[in-house]
């Protein structure tokens, strides 16, 4: 069965089947199967780790200053929000030295909750842009397989490498800067770095740059919901907030490389927490309501 005839096939029997049965099959398996984007208005829905995306666009496989990795996976497909800002990104790369940029996942055809990795990307609006420098932009599909990515962490998880150079800190730079961008988030000793060496005066772009862990081979960009997408929901706190209307460089951000590293011993509870529900958990009832009808559109 060919892929367009394959897709009829499910979004029919999405159609037909019983409302409260589908609602409680997992999302991420109902997603997951979707090979192609819904023919509808370009439109991010729900929370970036709870929601879908209507209209989603692919990333070309090659263009002049990218190409798309990990091909097998079929996650280059985003809002045409995120596509226009990583060619644009890209396009700046080749100002600092780079050929232009390895592009990692973005969202699947239909956004939704993966069946494995990653607990947002699931509206087309998050992007994972390598740190290795793109050299060249002939990889073949199976070299774009097998090829890794570098890290710019030192081994001891406190500072940053030799492989960091200050074309990372121009890209990424470029990147907060960028009105789209709601967040940019790098592993910690990237912030630490930056902080120290970004140039004084107009700081306030250094609010974008998020510390958390992981992170390294990557970094990971996020847009702010599109105007007009009423049904996406802008992530809570700010940036602003977060940093108290500052840069983010204040003592706060030691913790990351002293007590996340190694944490103060305490006493552990009676009871273990309960465990939290992730992207993997939720089943369609979960998500927004729209979800099923971008499931069940051509």
């Amino acid at each position: 069965m060919d892929p367009g005839a394959r897709l009829a096939a499910l979004a029919l029997t999405l159609c037909l089947a019983a409302p409260a049965a589908l609602a409680q099959q997992k999302a991420n398996v109902l997603f997951g199967r979707m090979d192609t984007p819904s023919r509808q208005g370009a439109e991010a829905i729900g929370s970036y780790a709870k929601g879908c995306a209507a209209g989603l666009v692919q990333l070309p496989e090659t263009g002049p200053t990218w190409q798309a990795m990990r091909l097998s996976r079929n996650r280059n497909w985003g809002h045409p929000e995120a596509i226009g800002f990583i060619v644009d990104l890209s396009e700046f790369a080749t100002r600092v030295g780079w050929k232009g940029l390895y592009v990692g996942d973005i969202s699947q055809p239909r956004g939704g909750p993966m069946t494995s990795g990653h607990q947002s990307h699931q509206i087309g609006l998050d992007i994972d842009i390598w740190m290795k420098p793109a050299t060249r932009l002939n990889l073949s599909r199976a070299q774009r397989e097998s090829l890794s990515s570098i890290s710019v962490r030192s081994a001891d998880q406190r500072s940053v490498n030799g492989n960091w150079t200050r074309a990372h800190h121009e890209i990424l730079k470029r990147a907060a800067r960028d009105s789209r961008v709601d967040r940019v988030f790098v592993t910690p000793p990237v912030k630490i770095e930056m902080c120290k060496t970004a140039s004084r005066g107009d700081r306030d772009w250094m609010q974008k740059i998020r510390p958390i862990y992981g992170h390294h081979y990557h970094f990971h960009v996020r847009l702010k919901c599109p105007r007009g997408n009423r049904a996406c929901e802008t992530q809570r706190p700010t940036v602003a907030e977060l940093s108290k209307g500052g840069d983010g460089c204040d003592e706060t951000l030691m913790w990351w490389v002293t007590d996340y590293l190694d944490p103060p011993k305490v006493q552990k509870p009676a009871e273990p927490a309960p465990k939290r529900r992730g992207a993997r958990d939720y089943t369609l009832a979960d998500l927004p309501r729209q979800c099923q009808q971008v499931l069940a559109a051509r």
